[in-house]
């Protein structure tokens, strides 16, 4: 493989199918990114196609781009509940780490400037890591809450402690050392915020007042974020990070223009970057490297994940209103992404640079060679430990479901109340979100949980207490707002989870945009034809929602027989209790064992009790 195009074009296909092979084993995407980078650089060294000042800068930009995506996703009202603790967090949390870390790290370095600035650089978590596997176990809202904020804004913070070191290291006497940090600091701060801010301001205004094309938005933005981290790193050594953050982090909770298409292009292309900067960082690592550290490397991963993690999480929730599963769960939730990647390689790429021109002692530098290995075989393991452990025990300490059987609808009218209270009676999780105040006042009353929202509200998503929800029913009045719905909540639930209503354009011909659309989107819920007019017009008349166990002497085939083609199987239960959500699409084969909740005529119903 002496080609350029090749390999760069097996970088993104390696990628991209390592990400569809993690969903569909259900493993941390990053293990199979990683595998296949330490296998493409086995077969072929891509120094020969890429300069390392170009490829670190490539790095830089896409880790922007990443961390933009993360400051997105913070909105202030998660702040509300869990504020104190996410801010003694990145602060006291990474304090600590950085401390104990630095410790930790004269296993490995003898030099203690180095372990400090290992330390420093295995402080950060990054959304890389956290978000895909917040995601996966699903946890309780505050733990999901405070484990987001924390690896999205730790990340600068962690660049700034690896700057201050590295300042540190680098400089000849204390007196240098202790100005340039108070500098480096200061720098960041303002630099960071004012740049940041400033370009959120700019983007709102030009979209406010429609000075950019649609088809526009989402390049402009991009290349703002480019520039803008751009023009704070040159400023200030690593402030781009911070700068960033803060620019998605401002944009994400204005109310002036929407941005919720912004996080959809955003995310899509994190995707794609993430697996191709850690198939090209990867592959770049020969695995003899990471051999090479031996027992002290395995040990200081040891130490990192039973002493330093535990410790910082102790120090910084001390006296808070977490509860000891929550706190226990946060230690299980700290694995290492491309942040450390980059930012151990910049570093490593400066200390020999250094080196060259006899600013450093070559025996630091022949240390600081182990920086860029260590940190793979950091990232490497934590990602397997946390990745593979993290959902267990949020099973175990009760804050996350293994298989959530619970059902969030869209739409909270009469039938879907009605179904509501009967999965609510089996010991269902339900929820309903719905924009009209009568009808959410309504399911209340019914003692429900509802709540009051625009299901397609770009801010909903993230505010959303899922814990225990499995499955999305988009089940409105409003055809297109079930599609859309349909669609907003794939990225949560996954398409195989997200059913909708039938519209009557689907349902009476094969014409029209909803359908053709409709079956690229979710599966259309119960029987054919069953529209929301028709189905809150049968419950009107009459028709009950019910449940019937199935058995020998009552079988599916007697159900059909005694209440005839008028019935509808909505949902199916097991015997394990895992529920079954009728489609459209589907012939039901309900076997002795399971229980129907089926929507029937009153008249039948009470023709069998006779």
């Amino acid at each position: 493989m002496e080609s350029a195009l090749v390999y760069l074009s097996s970088v993104v296909v390696l990628g991209m199918t390592a990400q569809l092979l993690s969903w569909h084993l259900r493993i941390p995407s990053i293990l199979l990114l990683l595998g296949f980078g330490f296998g493409l650089g086995y077969v072929v060294r891509p120094d020969k196609f890429i300069e390392q000042d170009l490829l670190f800068s490539i790095v830089s930009l896409s880790v922007a781009v990443v961390l933009f995506e993360g400051g997105l996703t913070l909105r202030f009202s998660e702040l509300r509940e869990s504020g104190p603790e996410i801010l003694r967090l990145v602060t006291l949390g990474a304090i600590v780490t950085w401390g104990l870390g630095t410790l930790a790290a004269r296993i490995v370095f003898s030099d203690f400037g180095l372990a400090a600035l290992a330390g420093a650089i295995f402080t950060v978590t990054g959304p890389t890591v956290i978000v895909p596997l917040l995601r996966h176990i699903r946890p309780s809202k505050r733990v999901g809450a405070i484990a987001k904020w924390e690896g999205i804004v730790i990340d600068p913070v962690g660049a700034l402690l690896a700057i201050i070191t590295f300042e540190v290291l680098v400089s000849t006497s204390a007196q240098q050392a202790a100005a340039h940090m108070v500098l480096v600091v200061i720098k960041t701060i303002v630099f960071s915020s004012v740049i940041g801010i400033a370009a959120a301001c700019i983007v709102v205004q030009l979209m406010k007042r429609h000075w950019l094309p649609d088809y526009l938005e989402n390049p402009v933005l991009l290349a703002f974020v480019l520039a803008v981290y751009a023009i704070s790193d040159e400023l200030q050594a690593e402030s781009g990070l911070a700068t960033v953050t803060i620019f998605g982090i401002a944009l994400a909770n204005q109310r002036q223009v929407a941005v919720e298409h912004f996080v959809q292009f955003k995310e899509s292309l994190g995707v794609l970057l993430i697996a191709v900067l850690f198939v090209l960082l990867s592959s770049r690592m020969p695995l003899g490297d990471l051999t090479a550290l031996g027992w002290p490397g395995i040990v200081f991963i040891g130490v990192l994940i039973v002493v330093v993690r535990p410790a910082s999480i102790g120090v910084a929730t001390w006296r808070s209103s977490l509860s000891w599963q929550e706190r226990g769960l946060l230690c299980g939730l700290a694995p290492r992404g491309i942040v450390a990647a980059a930012v151990a390689s910049v570093f490593s790429l400066e200390l020999s640079a250094l080196t060259k021109e006899g600013h450093i002692p070559a025996e630091i530098a022949q240390q600081a060679e182990l920086l860029t290995p260590l940190t793979f075989l950091v990232i490497v393991s934590t990602v397997a430990i946390y990745g593979l452990s993290a959902a267990p025990l949020a099973r175990r300490l009760g804050l996350a479901d293994s298989n959530p059987q619970g059902v969030l609808f869209a739409g909270s009218g009469p039938f879907a109340r009605a179904i509501a209270r009967v999965l609510k009676a089996e010991g269902y999780e339900v929820a309903l979100i719905d924009s009209s105040y009568r009808q959410v006042s309504a399911a209340r009353m019914e003692g429900l949980r509802a709540r009051k929202a625009n299901i397609l509200s770009e801010y909903l998503q993230d505010d959303l207490e899922l814990a225990g929800i499995g499955r999305f029913l988009a089940m409105t009045p409003n055809d297109e707002v079930n599609a859309l719905a349909a669609l907003e909540f794939q990225r949560i639930f996954g398409k195989r989870s997200v059913f909708r209503l039938a519209s009557p354009t689907t349902s009476t011909s094969e014409q029209g945009e909803l359908a053709v659309v409709a079956p690229n989107i979710s599966k259309t819920l119960f029987s054919p034809g069953m529209t929301y007019s028709v189905l809150e017009k049968r419950l009107a008349g009459g028709a009950v929602i019910k449940k019937t166990p199935l058995s020998d002497e009552f079988n599916f085939d007697e159900f059909l027989e005694l209440y005839g083609d008028s019935a509808v199987v909505l949902f199916v239960i097991d015997s394990d209790g895992r529920l079954s959500v009728q489609s459209a699409k589907e012939h039901p084969s309900p076997k002795s064992g399971q229980t129907l909740i089926s929507m029937v005529d009153q008249v039948a119903d009470s023709d069998r009790e006779s």
